[in-house]
């Protein structure tokens, strides 16, 4: 993931913006969350059984990824928007796509967004995504072996933001083709210069 992520902060810095990202909570060399570790076990049990992720699991691995990062991402924006060279207005391309959609509803700098649809989601994020308001771009990888495809098309539609497209691209989580990239860049090149 790290040279995907290095490659768009390039890019972005490229079109004369500043980037940042931050390591998701319990993620790489940050503390392990002990909650979303055994969801994440469930989860695993319950797909390798054949069976499908139920709406307690996706809640016990997502709400409070969301819940933590959320807060974290806004005191970073302020830390990066207090410094005289970083100014508005603010973008934001995000791989967990319920950090997003939170992000975009309680964050009012956020003035448009690249979400990946690529992630479970909470039927609470379904109504959070009622709100959002802000111009979107959204991708979805149509053979995403770990994710619901008909989930992430109901997401889209319950976006309330007036401007909003879909991207599809053909193949798994991991396999969005460059181009993808250049499109997402435009986006924030159209609406945030």
């Amino acid at each position: 993931m790290y040279p995907r992520l290095s490659a768009r902060a390039r890019h972005a810095a490229a079109d004369g913006f500043a980037a940042a990202t931050i390591e998701l909570p319990g993620s790489g060399v940050r503390p392990r969350l002990p909650a979303l570790d055994q969801a994440r076990a469930a989860m695993r049990r319950t797909r390798e059984a054949g069976e499908p992720v139920s709406d307690e699991i996706i809640d016990a691995l997502v709400l409070p990824l969301v819940d933590e990062a959320v807060p974290e991402w806004q005191a970073a924006l302020d830390a990066l928007m207090s410094l005289p060279e970083i100014g508005g207005p603010v973008g934001y391309s995000g791989g967990v796509i319920s950090v997003g959609v939170r992000l975009a509803v309680v964050e009012p700098r956020i003035e448009a967004a690249v979400l990946f649809a690529g992630s479970f989601v909470p039927r609470a994020v379904f109504e959070e995504a009622r709100r959002v308001s802000v111009p979107l771009h959204v991708l979805l990888q149509w053979d995403d072996e770990g994710n619901d495809r008909q989930a992430a098309l109901d997401l889209f539609d319950a976006f309330g933001s007036k401007e909003k497209s879909l991207h599809a691209h053909l193949g798994g989580h991991a396999g969005v083709p460059p181009w993808a990239g250049e499109a997402a860049a435009r986006f924030f090149v159209r609406h945030l210069k």
